[in-house]
């Protein structure tokens, strides 16, 4: 059974954010809220980890893997340029539900970009997520936190079912709105393409664009 991390009386939330991102750091795997569902999480930074992501799913290595960042300013070290459509959703939809795919830089690891040479972003506006970010200050990997092809996890109990005993812990904050996953665009075109359709309409993302 992977360690529940759950505030309580006796354990602050901060001290729930701390250790897990003392689990991250070490290169374990956790499972974590969003403003979707939860998410597989590990320090995008350390390749040995990133292959344990893809291990814990049954990933196959040619899909890629977005990161959650912990504000705006952390996706200059990650990305080749920041389009005037980027600026613009990042200004009406971060933090949010919105996956923008950059250029990567050279320094973001093939694994993540499946050798696309893109990689998605987004700043996340779920407390637990960001939390653990702003405290790794690093990018975390968040990639659903199920099996592939399996049906999304909307809290602990599922995340356990599915892929439990293959994870170090789960910050569990109860119940995420597990309604619709993140919408994703891809701002390496001109004009934006959108991958996914998700949480945030394509008709708001138009009238920002356009």
């Amino acid at each position: 059974m992977p360690e529940i991390l759950k505030v309580s009386a006796d354990y602050s939330e901060e001290n729930v954010l701390k250790r897990a991102a003392l689990i991250v750091i070490s290169g374990g795997v956790i499972a974590y809220p969003t403003e979707t569902f939860y998410g597989l999480g590990v320090d995008a930074t350390n390749v040995q980890a990133i292959h344990k992501i893809f291990a814990v799913k049954g990933r196959n290595f040619k899909n890629p893997i977005s990161l959650i960042i912990g504000q705006t300013e952390d996706i200059y070290p990650l990305v080749q340029d920041v389009p005037e459509a980027a600026q613009k959703l990042m200004s009406a939809f971060w933090p949010g539900a919105l996956t923008i795919v950059f250029l990567a830089a050279d320094n973001v690891s093939p694994l993540l970009t499946a050798g696309s040479g893109k990689i998605g972003l987004r700043v996340s506006s779920h407390p637990g997520a960001r939390g653990i970010v702003q405290k790794l200050k690093r990018p975390l990997t968040a990639t659903s936190a199920n099996l592939s092809n399996q049906p999304e996890c909307a809290n602990a109990a599922e995340v356990i079912k599915q892929i439990g005993n293959n994870i170090d812990a789960i910050v569990d904050f109860g119940n995420t709105i597990g309604e619709k996953v993140s919408t994703v665009i891809d701002v390496t075109c001109d004009p934006p393409v959108i991958l996914r359709e998700g949480m945030i309409s394509p008709q708001s993302i138009k009238e920002f664009i356009n």
